[in-house]
């Protein structure tokens, strides 16, 4: 979502000022410089000493400093995610793309198939795979271009996402799935509903949106009138000239993350209950997935729209929001149950990365709308997983 790239841009110019500050410093203490002698006789060469020390310092802050910075900004784990792989195989998506598909977990509940948020890729399922993957099997995915699925500039757009759900979905083998969707991955399925519904009606099962939107994120994120007046004269020509200079976007995101800079930044992606190996996580992943890419996918955000798209769709969907969400208010998640008549649950406490920080509640409000789908909805599937329960509403 463009609110966090954005803060991470700052950040990471925060992080290149220390580093500059540090060569500075360390270059002007072996400069030195000319003094008069105590005696008046001649100049006396001198170097500072904390001009020295100052600048080791500050390099030593910009190559170590997340050791630092993440246990200032996040509790300890009692049970730590990490960016673990199974084994997966690579399919043919839209617009040449090449996707990564992994199969996990297993048990006789309905298959769900994982979409993860911009910027992130399959791994940050890790609580998933291991508590709902006891009883459903799951299919999880990276977005092309993110993690190990590749694709072309010109397949970074929401519709040819939507198009590679669907290519996931039916390479699944699965007469009918649950989709769910986190941030951008809950637009793509919105945008699949938009223009295939008669696809999902015959495939889908149900669909769990979470922390999403309905329309361009500035629409419904924090501070949404000034970044909407910012758009075009600023947002558009920053991540265009991110994708173009690519290289240098890359270098500057890997100090930033090293510094803990990067930490900082998306430590506004979530709420009180973040631990320091979710913050970690997701810091790796928008580190190390190509900037270019995720400048061209909140360019695609900015021009995309899903409103109603749930009006009609004749299948169940669950919304989840956290009441703490800055990057999709709270707000989004209403709208878009009361166009689709949805349920929504709302965790509170958390932020956009709730599903995280509260995977628990996350999950067993997965498991319950999951148990009560009708069972007509559910013809082809396995035997039914147990109830866990009404879901809030």
């Amino acid at each position: 979502m463009p609110l966090l790239p954005l803060l991470k841009i700052v950040f990471a110019l925060l992080s290149l000022l220390i580093l500059a500050a540090a060569g500075y410093l360390v270059w002007t203490w072996w400069d030195g410089y000319l003094i008069p002698a105590a005696d008046g006789q001649g100049l006396v060469f001198v170097r500072d000493g904390w001009r020295l020390w100052t600048g080791l310092g500050l390099f030593a802050w910009s190559l170590l400093g997340r050791v630092v910075v993440t246990p200032l900004l996040a509790r300890g784990d009692t049970d730590p995610t990490t960016p673990r792989r199974e084994a997966g195989v690579e399919i043919a998506g839209a617009a040449d793309a090449r996707l990564y598909v992994e199969r996990r977990g297993g048990g006789d509940g309905l298959p769900l198939v994982l979409t993860h948020g911009w910027g992130l890729d399959s791994t940050i399922w890790d609580y998933a795979s291991r508590d709902l993957g006891q009883t459903h099997p799951l299919i999880v995915w990276d977005l092309p271009g993110l993690g190990r699925s590749r694709v072309k500039p010109a397949g970074v757009t929401l519709p040819a996402f939507a198009r590679d759900l669907r290519r996931v979905i039916e390479h699944s083998g699965q007469p009918r799935v649950v989709l769910v969707g986190h941030s951008i991955g809950g637009m793509t399925i919105q945008t699949l509903v938009r223009d295939d519904p008669g696809f999902v009606r015959d495939h889908v099962a149900g669909i769990v949106l979470i922390n999403t939107t309905y329309t361009n994120p500035l629409r419904t994120m924090i501070f949404s009138p000034l970044l909407l007046a910012l758009q075009k004269p600023v947002l558009e020509p920053l991540f265009n000239v991110m994708a173009w200079l690519q290289p240098l976007a890359w270098l500057s995101a890997w100090q930033s993350y090293l510094s803990g800079s990067a930490h900082m930044a998306n430590r506004f992606g979530f709420g009180r209950f973040v631990t320091r190996s979710q913050l970690e996580h997701t810091t790796l992943l928008a580190t190390r997935n190509p900037p270019g890419v995720q400048a061209r996918g909140n360019l695609a955000m900015f021009h995309w729209d899903a409103t109603g798209a749930l009006a009609d769709v004749g299948v169940p969907v669950l919304v989840l929001g956290g009441d703490l969400d800055l990057i999709t208010k709270l707000e989004a998640s209403r709208d878009i149950a009361a166009v689709g008549a949805a349920d929504i649950q709302v965790i509170e406490g958390v932020n956009h990365m709730g599903f995280l920080e509260r995977s628990d509640l996350y999950h067993a409000a997965i498991e319950t709308f999951t148990a009560r789908l009708d069972p007509e909805t559910r013809s082809g599937a396995t035997t039914v997983a147990s109830d866990t329960g009404e879901a809030a509403a």
